[in-house]
């Protein structure tokens, strides 16, 4: 006979704990062949599309795009062959996670006609005994979890035996202990009664409607009363507007900046530069044929050219060592603004690599942030961000660090002006030019140091041959 395997999302790596569904790529019924992507998740890094470790036919899916699910959260169930064998993996791996491991958890198939007519025509628990079968009924087996978009409504007055209560996050707990919801006395809508964060708010939200009438397990049962929360000192209500929840991408970049803020001692200082000649530079470069050589990577040749020179801002600072650590590589990042907000792919070894190879490696993972299918491992491990804030037509900017680095380069928009060029005032291709740095690790006059070299290699390219 068949058996149903569950497939749990995978833990993706870098510390993520959570996921969004953003798009099923099966359908309950299809054929999936092993390691074939069933949905398309977004990370707090990337998109990415998660692959089945199991071959066989798709039986239930759990959860709606747009959901947010914790890692090890079952995703979808899978109906293989007959095999009496303890059924085996692809072995292949997703980012940290192996599924060489067959899952603990064994299920029948059953169709979802028959787990519905079941729902229907079986009666609700008593509270004295929700478990207690028929006495003339024969031993069944466990009841199939039912999916997210068509499990039936909980029996309200099943009441939890002794044991470790099934939470969908430690936050869900938090808020329970904080409202005074009896997590044993409440049913939870989720796969195998997994009380989800919803079902705590709706019961917080009846016991608000009618204090004192409502219990932790569910409202109108005649259980112990949920305490009231406590009313906001102020009664208006909110403002009116959209709101849009800090979540994903745009959440991730939220937290690293405040974060960033909240330890990281910045100070910024600038200079205007005349690029004229690294214009003409790059102009004599596209000319004689081969690949063109873009502006970032021209600045990206110069970032690395002046962290060979000042490594105290290639660096990080060890709060628990309380160390200065200096790194003897480069990995650059540079901010690319997407539909999703802003991300920061990572060019590896970026001081090993000509302006050609910076060239290609700029476009390939600015495509990459564009399509949404940057690997956390792209968007992870940067030393020194390049931020090009000149491609939305401003001058300058005060960048925040991006944490834990210690220094980010701002390069403005390039325009001509009026400059006084060997001594005579002629209009010149200018650029202004920011460095913000982690005061921790260095003083001023190192980043002074550091962005008049910059500056200088902008003003004569040619200073750039000593590093060749």
């Amino acid at each position: 006979m068949a058996q149903v395997l569950e497939f749990k999302l995978p833990d993706l790596g870098e510390g993520l704990t959570e996921a969004e569904i953003v798009r099923w790529l099966v359908e309950v019924g299809d054929v999936v062949a092993v390691d074939q992507p069933v949905v398309e998740v977004e990370t707090a890094k990337a998109m990415v599309e998660v692959p089945c470790p199991y071959g066989g036919v798709v039986t239930a899916r759990f959860g709606e795009e747009g959901t947010e699910l914790p890692v090890g959260a079952p995703l979808l169930t899978v109906a293989v062959g007959e095999s009496a064998a303890e059924p085996e993996g692809s072995g292949n791996v997703l980012v940290g996670y192996g599924t060489s491991e067959a899952p603990a958890r064994r299920r029948r198939v059953r169709s979802a006609a028959a787990a519905n007519g079941q729902a229907k025509s079986a009666p609700a628990p008593s509270a004295a005994a929700p478990s207690a079968p028929a006495p003339s009924a024969p031993a069944a087996p466990a009841p199939e979890p039912v999916p997210v978009s068509s499990a039936p409504a909980p029996a309200p007055e099943a009441l939890r035996c002794e044991g470790p209560v099934p939470v969908i996050s430690p936050l869900v707990r938090k808020l329970a202990r904080e409202g005074g919801v009896d997590l044993r006395q409440l049913a939870g809508s989720g796969p195998d009664g997994l009380i989800l964060r919803g079902d705590v708010e709706d019961v917080l939200r009846a016991a608000k409607a009618a204090p004192g009438s409502r219990t932790a397990g569910a409202p109108g049962a005649a259980a112990s009363a949920v305490p009231t929360p406590p009313a906001p000192a102020s009664s208006a209500p909110r403002a009116a507007g959209i709101r849009v929840p800090l979540k994903g991408v745009r959440g991730a970049v939220a937290d690293k900046l405040s974060r960033s803020r909240r330890e990281i001692p910045d100070a910024t200082c600038w200079v205007d530069a005349d690029a004229t000649e690294l214009m003409r530079a790059r102009a004599a470069l596209n000319a004689g044929g081969g690949p063109k050589i873009s502006v970032l990577a021209l600045f990206a040749r110069i970032c690395t050219a002046a962290l060979a020179r000042f490594p105290e801002l290639n660096s990080y600072v060890d709060l628990d060592a309380r160390e200065v650590v200096q790194l003897d590589h480069v990995h650059l990042g540079f901010a690319a603004q997407t539909e999703r907000g802003l991300v920061v792919p990572v060019v590896r070894d970026a001081h090993a690599r000509d302006a050609e190879s910076l060239t290609a490696e700029f476009a390939r993972l600015t495509e990459a942030a564009r399509t949404g299918s940057l690997t956390p491992g792209e968007l992870t491990g940067g030393t020194f961000t390049l931020n090009n804030y000149g491609v939305f037509g401003v001058d300058g900017s005060t960048p925040i660090i991006n944490h834990p680095e210690a220094a980010m380069l701002g390069v403005g928009r390039i325009i001509p002006k009026p400059w006084v060029h060997e001594s005579e005032l002629a209009v010149r291709q200018v650029v202004q030019l920011s460095l913000t740095f982690d005061h921790r690790v260095c003083d001023g006059g190192t980043a002074g140091g550091f962005l008049r070299y910059v500056a200088d290699c902008v003003e004569q390219p040619v200073v750039l041959l000593r590093t060749l």
